[in-house]
C-alpha cells in the first residue's frame, strides 16, 4: 500500500493507517528531536505533541506525497515550542551516534563529542535545528527548509552562521590559557 492511500485512509479515520505511516519515521523523529532539545524525555514529548498534531491537523494535508515532510515540520515545531518554554532552565545532553563508529581512540573521539556538544549548547534551538537535521540527521538543505517552513535561503544563513558560531565556541575552547607562574608572571 502506497503513501498516498495510507494518507487517504488515515484522513478518514483508521488508526492503523496512521500507525503505518508513523511507525518507519518514529526513530527519525525522535533523534531529531534530542539533538535539538538535547535531553530525551523532552524529545519524547515533542515527538508525542507532533503525533498528536499530525492525527488532529491530517484533515488539512493537501499533499499526502509531503507527508514525512509535514511530519517533520511538526515535529521541528513541538521542538520550538517546548525550548521557549524552557529557556530559562539549562538542559543537559547526551549525544548518541545514529551510526555506530569504527573508532579506535575513544578518548579522542569522546573529546571531541564533548567539544561539539558545547558549541551546539550555545546555538539558540532554531539554529541548533538546522545544524542538527543537515548534518546529524543528513537532510539535503532544501528538506531542512521545508521542515521547519523558513526559505531555502534562511536555512542556508542560519547554517551559516551557526557553524560560525560553533568555530569560534571549539577554538575557544581549545586555546590553551596561560599557567601562573610563581612570583606573579604569567608563562
Amino acid at each position: 500500500m502506497d503513501q498516498r492511500e495510507l494518507v487517504g485512509r488515515a484522513k478518514r479515520g483508521d488508526h492503523d493507517a496512521f500507525a503505518g505511516l508513523v511507525d518507519p519515521a518514529l526513530a527519525r523523529l525522535d533523534a531529531a528531536a534530542r539533538l535539538i532539545l538535547r535531553d530525551p524525555e523532552l524529545a519524547r514529548d515533542a515527538v508525542q505533541d507532533a503525533l498528536i498534531r499530525a492525527w488532529r491537523d491530517l484533515p488539512g494535508l493537501r499533499d499526502p506525497d509531503r507527508f514525512d515532510a509535514w511530519l517533520h515540520r511538526l515535529t521541528v515545531n513541538a521542538c520550538l515550542d517546548i525550548a521557549r518554554r524552557r529557556r530559562r532552565r539549562p538542559i543537559e545532553v547526551e549525544i548518541t551516534p545514529l551510526d555506530a563508529p569504527s573508532a579506535s581512540d575513544v578518548s579522542g573521539e569522546l573529546a571531541d563529542r564533548e567539544l561539539v556538544d558545547q558549541a551546539l549548547r550555545g546555538l539558540d534551538p532554531g539554529h541548533r535545528a538546522v545544524v542538527a537535521l543537515h548534518y546529524l540527521l543528513g537532510m539535503p538543505l532544501p528538506e531542512v527548509a521545508g521542515s521547519l517552513g523558513i526559505p531555502v535561503g534562511t536555512a542556508k544563513s542560519r547554517l551559516h552562521y551557526a557553524l560560525a558560531a560553533m568555530r569560534m565556541s571549539a577554538a575557544a575552547e581549545s586555546e590553551p590559557t596561560p599557567a601562573p607562574v610563581p612570583g606573579g608572571q604569567v608563562a
